[in-house]
């Protein structure tokens, strides 16, 4: 480890919501610095931000600089390997989930090789950044966590995936609606809402979801408002009413029943928890 390195490990956290941060970091590496030949269980999508190194994995490899990214799959035997006259800083996002394969797929990064140019102006190092930035061990972290890697997943879509998914038929509408959600999920909105927002009927809506989330939109709304009223529990100190009510939800009650359905308690437990 070099006087340069920031890395966070987050593998043993309890509530994967399908798709979870294991590690996230940056590293200034030292001449020859390397890892492997090994394997992980995990996706991890490295960013080189300057310097050189190789990589190799499925029996060949790269000579990789700064704008260009590599990707280790979960059970493939792969390594790298600092330059030894101009050592590459990397940036790293690792993570997988039930949702992980699928999202990775809708990349187009996994039937070619697996690594990939991304140009020398792009929003790479800010969105894996953005992820280092917000993560922590708590449940608003990782939902903060998801989020950002879910916008840098989508990035990749755009500019790596299918023709297909980034015309106006795929992951675009669903980030308009996810962008709706983010401004209006206080207020008591609905699915018709949400599809106007995205500019597509109520079942091409779910139809999307159910294709890029693996959840319908209802499901996404309501985890997206549980995510929050944690949030104002946890760092705002809110009550359970409070809380419920700020994130959207318009019963108490209702709010309870969702909360100790996802997390196994009520929130008043919760409370205790986090104020022991």
């Amino acid at each position: 480890m070099t006087s340069d390195e920031f890395r966070h490990s987050f593998k043993g956290n309890k509530y994967n919501l399908g798709l979870a941060v294991y590690s996230c970091g940056i590293q200034r590496c030292a001449p020859n610095h390397s890892w492997g030949p090994a394997i992980r269980d995990h996706y991890l999508i490295h960013y080189i931000v300057s310097g050189h190194g190789t990589f190799s994995a499925e029996g060949k490899s790269w000579h990789l600089s700064a704008g260009q990214v590599f990707l280790v799959k979960p059970n493939v035997i792969a390594s790298y390997r600092a330059d030894s006259d101009f050592p590459w800083e990397y940036c790293w996002v690792g993570f997988n989930g039930s949702d992980a394969p699928h999202l990775m797929e809708q990349t187009g990064l996994l039937g070619g090789a697996p690594v990939f140019d991304c140009g020398k102006e792009n929003p790479c190092k800010d969105l894996i950044t953005k992820i280092i930035s917000v993560s922590g061990s708590g449940d608003s972290a990782e939902a903060k966590m998801e989020s950002c890697l879910l916008w840098f997943l989508s990035y990749l879509m755009d500019h790596f995936g299918k023709k297909a998914d980034t015309c106006e038929t795929g992951f675009h509408y669903v980030q308009k609606a996810m962008r709706f959600i983010d401004r209006s999920y206080s207020m008591p909105i609905g699915i018709g809402q949400i599809a106007t927002s995205a500019e597509i009927s109520r079942s091409h809506l779910y139809r999307l979801f159910v294709q890029y989330l693996k959840m319908p939109p209802n499901e996404y709304l309501t985890h997206y408002r549980l995510q929050k009223a944690i949030f104002f529990l946890k760092e705002k100190k809110l009550s359970v009413g409070e809380a419920a009510y700020s994130a959207g939800f318009s019963d108490p009650l209702y709010f309870s029943r969702v909360f100790k359905k996802h997390m196994g308690f009520p929130p008043s437990q919760y409370i205790r928890k986090i104020q022991s």
